[in-house]
């Protein structure tokens, strides 16, 4: 039944199990009474009705669910990958859509306020949106001008991948969390720098002779 399915339909990949559970599926369902049934075997294979006798009508009939496998589920397969390929060129065309939205918006966002991304789980779903995304960078990243310009084409993918998947995005910008973005130990750092010019300051005003200015220990 595979291989006469793969003659009658050379174009199209689909593997003994896939075919064989489509047949049953077909044939439980009754979508097809024995008329339609036969029609459509004689349809896919007209030869065998050439050579066929008076003699071997009953043994035909007996062989017949082997040959009406393969002719029943022809239009079947067509139909199921053509909605399956519409289905993919739609969701193809969202997700480009998304990535230019997304790219345009970044190039029209200061960096300081661009949106902070979360990280993102390694899963299959996610690995198959990046890898789908990938080729669609290649035209706009051969027609990036500079770092500026390539840098917002990766930043909008990234960010297209995260809506795409609905990934929660932080709208607030990066300036508004900028101090808290600076790590304890710098700021404890700048704080003793800035006490300690003080304090130098302080010390040359004595020494000049001006001593109006009390002294004081740094604290810490």
């Amino acid at each position: 039944m595979h291989r006469l399915f793969a003659e009658l339909e050379p174009s199209l990949t689909v593997t003994e199990q896939n075919l064989a559970d489509r047949v049953r599926y077909i044939l439980r369902s009754n979508i097809f009474d024995v008329a339609e049934l036969e029609r459509l075997r004689r349809e896919a294979v007209p030869s065998s009705d050439e050579n066929a006798t008076a003699e071997d009508a009953a043994p035909q009939m007996v062989e017949q669910p082997a040959n009406v496998d393969a002719a029943v589920n022809t239009p079947v397969v067509v139909d199921s990958n053509d909605d399956g390929t519409v289905a993919q060129e739609l969701e193809l065309e969202h997700m480009r859509s998304t990535l230019e939205e997304a790219m345009v918006e970044t190039r029209s966002t200061p960096l300081e306020n661009r949106p902070r991304l979360p990280r993102i789980a390694l899963s299959k779903r996610n690995r198959a949106v990046v890898r789908a995304l990938n080729p669609m960078l290649v035209t706009y990243l051969e027609a990036s001008r500079d770092l500026c310009e390539t840098d917002s084409i990766l930043f909008g993918a990234a960010l297209a991948v995260c809506r795409i998947i609905g990934a929660k995005v932080s709208t607030a910008g990066r300036a508004t969390g900028h101090s808290s973005a600076i790590p304890a130990w710098r700021r404890r750092i700048e704080e003793r720098i800035a006490k300690a010019r003080a304090l130098i300051g302080r010390l040359i005003c004595f020494r000049s002779g001006n001593n109006r200015q009390k002294l004081r220990a740094p604290s810490g």
